[in-house]
C-alpha cells in the first residue's frame, strides 16, 4: 500500500510543479516523462542482464507513442502514460525481468494513471500541452 500511496502523492507533485511553472503548456514534456518512465524497465533489465530485448521493445513502443503525441495527437501522451500504468499492472506475467523491484510495479502503475489521467484532462479541457516543438 505504501508504493501506491507515494505513487499518488508524487504524480500529484508532479501535475502540480508542472502547472505552476508553466511545463505542462509544451507537449514535450509529457512526452519525455512517457519515455523516461517507460525506459525504466530497460534499466532493471539492463541491472540483472535478462529480457533487456523484450524491454526495449516494449519503451521503443511507448516512445513512438510519446513522438506521435507531440507532433499529431496530443491525446496520445495521456493515453499512452495511462497505459504504462495498466502495462505496469501486467508486467510481471508478460516478461520476466529480475531486476525489477517488488515494489516498482504498483508504485509506477499509481504515478502513470493518476498523471495520465491529468494529461487527458488537460489535453481535453485544453488547459495544457498546447505548444508544439519545433522539428527540424
Amino acid at each position: 500500500m505504501l508504493p501506491i500511496t507515494i505513487g499518488v502523492i508524487l504524480a500529484a507533485v508532479m501535475a502540480f510543479l508542472a502547472r505552476i511553472t508553466n511545463f505542462d503548456r509544451d507537449r514535450s514534456y509529457y512526452a519525455v516523462v512517457l519515455i523516461v518512465i517507460a525506459s525504466y524497465y530497460v534499466l532493471f533489465a539492463c541491472i540483472a542482464g535478462d529480457a533487456i530485448v523484450a524491454e526495449i521493445f516494449v519503451a521503443s513502443i511507448f516512445s513512438v507513442l510519446a513522438i506521435v503525441g507531440v507532433f499529431r495527437w496530443p491525446l496520445l501522451l495521456g493515453i499512452g502514460i495511462f497505459m504504462h500504468g495498466a502495462f505496469d499492472l501486467v508486467h510481471g506475467h508478460i516478461i520476466s525481468n529480475s531486476g525489477v523491484p517488488v515494489w516498482w510495479p504498483a508504485f509506477c502503475a499509481s504515478i502513470d494513471i493518476v498523471l495520465g489521467i491529468w494529461v487527458i484532462y488537460l489535453v481535453k479541457t485544453k488547459k495544457g500541452l498546447t505548444n508544439v516543438p519545433k522539428s527540424n
